[in-house]
């Protein structure tokens, strides 16, 4: 187990993962480093693996701080005498010739920062200005991460298209000299709306689309969000309780609800909320599960929220076994989405341990407020004039061949089906990528669009891709409906 940049890591688990790499034989992972630790791996294929390759499928397995910095590629492991992998005979992957590019160090205060900002992102320590982010482990959200510190730093608004161009620091920093300010400055705390009762705000472009479709007959639970966590272990039930309290007390969101107030959708938050945890005991569990197990507990727990109450969040915790709990927690889409769902686990867990967090300088609300403003400049209605263009007219609709006629009323059930792609197939799609420059997202998605051209005979063809949304650098740590 090693310590990098404050994480504890088995690199026994990273080097599992890597033998799962059809191509690869043999991985040794390794903390290299004296102050500042980073991991190098060395392994052997069967074949030349790009860097990018491996970043990409370690990716998909392990979380961030787990992606080695350097992959070396070897003809052979070096060998002690008694036939076990010598460490000590590895080579430094030092002077980068494992990522094939010659280091240059930053000229200027530009680069100097952008270098900071590439190293905090990509967890890479020695970073040349010539050096092509994606093949040190860079992706697609990870260049949104760059795009918006990019914002926060130097107040300049660059494109996601100019990283997957450009690549390089030496390339982007002269993209920075050029650019103009970002019409996006920094959003401040909302102030009370004239003519509006206390704690009434407008609410934001996402969140007046769902409180109309939330209208639909049928919707039920279509948009709630639930998870269900299992606990091992001693759970205190009251600091629990008290944890999911100092959440919603912290976020807005957590204490808001939805009503209309002369003709416009508002979002009315609450000085406080108190959350009730739906407790099943160890007896009541036992007779539940008689009929459909923990499924059905969990099936009850999920229920339509009433956007006029606030909050929009309920947790339930069932006692399964000695020592042994299932936490359910369910919100609506309006309030959160997939990114706020990670600061919740986050936070939760940091106030659960006793910590304090960081006070939160804005909220919700005061970017909803900032997003109305920003929808009057004509720079956005500029935009706005562009797309309403680009659909002007009758907007395609999909003739999709199906087994059964489309009823009338629409229907939320959905379903999903998880399967795994072959090595061969796999490879191909990567490799792809690779050589046009694009991410793996990009070539699935480019798919799909040729596969739903194939079935309908129809190639103008509209697509919906989901984006986290999260444009500006002060919306990172808000619970709330970005995507």
């Amino acid at each position: 187990q090693v310590k990098i940049r404050g994480f504890r890591i088995e690199t026994g688990e990273i080097e599992f993962q890597l033998l799962k790499h059809g191509l690869i034989k043999e991985a040794v992972v390794v903390a290299r480093g004296d102050e500042d630790k980073y991991l190098c791996a060395y392994y052997t294929a069967y074949e030349e693996l790009s860097t990018s390759r491996l970043k990409d499928f370690l990716g998909r397995r392990l979380p961030d701080y787990m992606i080695p910095s350097y992959f070396v590629q070897l003809d052979a492991m070096p060998l002690t005498s008694n036939s076990k992998i010598d460490v000590k005979a590895l080579p430094d992957p030092e002077g980068r010739k494992s990522l094939k590019t010659l280091y240059v160090e930053p000229q200027n205060e530009i680069e100097e920062k952008l270098a900071a900002i590439w190293k905090e992102i990509l967890g890479v320590e020695k970073i040349g200005i010539d050096d092509d982010f994606f093949e040190l482990g860079g992706h697609s959200l990870k260049a949104t991460a760059l795009v918006t510190e990019i914002h926060r730093t130097f107040n300049t608004e660059i494109q996601l298209k100019d990283v997957f161009e450009i690549r390089t620091i030496r390339g982007l920093a002269a993209r920075i000299k050029t650019a103009g300010q970002s019409i996006y400055s920094s959003i401040k705390p909302a102030e009370a709306q004239e003519n509006w009762p206390h704690g009434y705000y407008a609410a934001s472009s996402a969140q007046k689309r769902l409180y109309i479709i939330n209208q639909y007959e049928g919707i039920g639970t279509g948009y709630n969000m639930p998870a269900a966590i299992e606990i091992e272990g001693e759970l205190n039930y009251e600091r629990l309780k008290e944890t999911f309290n100092k959440l919603i007390e912290r976020h807005e969101s957590l204490r808001t609800s939805f009503g209309v107030f002369e003709g416009e959708v508002a979002q009315i938050v609450h000085p406080s909320a108190e959350l009730n945890i739906d407790y099943i005991s160890r007896t009541e569990y036992i007779e539940k599960i008689k009929d459909g197990g923990i499924g059905r507990v969990i099936k009850e727990f999920v229920r339509p929220f009433d956007l006029e109450k606030a909050p929009l969040m309920r947790v339930g915790l069932a006692h399964t076994e000695e020592r042994r709990h299932v936490l359910m927690v369910d919100m609506h889409h309006i309030i959160s989405d997939g990114m706020s769902m990670n600061i919740l686990i986050e936070e939760f867990a940091h106030l659960y341990e006793g910590k304090t967090l960081p006070e939160l300088r804005i909220q919700y609300k005061d970017f909803a407020v900032w997003q109305n403003e920003l929808f009057e400049t004509e720079e956005i209605k500029k935009q706005g004039e562009y797309w309403k263009s680009v659909f002007a007219g009758n907007i395609p609709v999909l003739d999709m061949p199906s087994d059964y006629v489309r009823p009338s009323i629409q229907s939320f059930e959905g379903d999903r089906i998880d399967f795994e792609l072959d090595r061969e197939l796999t490879a191909g799609l990567n490799a792809l990528a690779a050589q046009t420059g694009t991410t793996l997202y990009m070539v699935m998605l480019a798919a799909y669009n040729v596969l739903l051209s194939k079935y309908t005979g129809q190639e103008d063809i509209v697509v919906g891709s989901p984006i986290a949304g999260r444009h500006h650098p002060d919306m990172e740590k808000i619970i709330g409906f970005f995507v």
